[in-house]
């Protein structure tokens, strides 16, 4: 969709300088060896996690939620991590956007292309199911480079500029972008046989929702995903980007979930909700903790923000 649409070039008034400067020097950092340019990011990470206020007291509260059983030490060295990763993903989004082809190549593996070759030789949509991760910006050019062109899903921001910068930072990498509400234009990319990247993690309100655990902690979880594949006659097949140690980045491609959509669209969520878990285990500093994962719940649960005054 490109109805009132305007190119970054628009946003050159000095209100927006600041934020140009900001992009410059991305830029400048980009262009040094990897290594350097997420140590960087990494100190820009630091930095956020000393400087505290309400984002590191949402951080704190959601991993004391899903990792109960960590010791407060362990709990306070994964929020420290979670800040490196933040800082590490600002400069990642820079170099998803303007990394050379041969770079990306060479820092991206991608694990389980087999089975979207053989749901591309289906003729179906695919929905590339995936999450709210710190590698999410980065991780689209790996999959541009290794597999079938995709629609990304996108969300606005309430500053025009940044939602400009981000849904072209995304269309480096994808076919086209589509706005996370408009499910019309979701379907119509599926039924003509379009792979379409899609997160449905993070749910903004009650409608199209329910309420279904997240590390056994009751959560507003979208259901809309069953309504896509069902409409679209899509495959949905889980996918998951990975920061390795070595800096170096893993892109998982799982089996396409079984029975997937059934006539139950909350055990269809329960499935998703599954294989995200086990994903986020695997690198839980890289889940996207600073978002209020629980709330808007409806009256009469627990409000798991109430407290953060004293998490700061």
């Amino acid at each position: 969709m490109t109805e009132n649409r305007k190119p970054l070039h628009h946003y050159l008034s000095p209100r927006y300088w600041p934020m140009w400067l900001g992009l410059g020097l991305l830029r400048a950092i980009c262009l040094l060896p990897h290594h350097m340019a997420l140590g960087i990011g990494r100190g820009i990470g630091a930095v956020a996690h000393f400087a505290g206020g309400a984002r590191k007291a949402i951080v704190r509260k959601n991993i004391a939620l899903c990792f109960p059983e960590l010791s407060t030490d362990e709990r306070s060295d994964l929020t420290r991590r979670h800040f490196h990763a933040l800082g590490m993903s600002f400069i990642e989004m820079g170099l998803g956007r303007w990394a050379s082809d041969a770079r990306h190549l060479g820092m991206t593996r991608v694990e389980g292309l087999e089975h979207l070759r053989k749901a591309a030789e289906t003729g179906r949509g695919i929905i590339l199911l995936s999450a709210h991760f710190t590698t999410l910006e980065i991780s689209g050019r790996g999959l541009n480079l290794n597999c079938p062109p995709f629609d990304a899903v996108y969300r606005k921001n309430r500053s025009a500029f940044i939602t400009e910068l981000l849904r072209s930072g995304r269309e480096v990498s994808a076919a086209a972008t589509i706005e996370k509400r408009d499910i019309k234009a979701m379907i119509r990319s599926l039924r003509s046989g379009r792979m379409v990247w899609y997160a449905p993690d993070q749910s903004y309100d009650r409608k199209g929702s329910a309420v279904i655990p997240f590390f056994g902690v009751p959560a507003m979880h979208t259901t809309a995903t069953t309504t896509l594949a069902r409409l679209g006659n899509a495959i949905t097949i889980p996918y998951f980007p990975q920061r390795l140690r070595d800096g170096s980045y893993l892109l998982r491609i799982l089996p396409p979930l079984d029975d997937f959509p059934s006539d139950d669209p909350i055990e269809d969520t329960r499935k998703y909700i599954h294989v995200l878990e086990e994903h986020i285990r695997r690198c839980p500093e890289q889940y996207f903790w600073v978002h209020r994962k629980f709330k808007n719940l409806p009256e009469g649960y627990t409000d798991y923000y109430s407290d953060l005054d004293a998490l700061k």
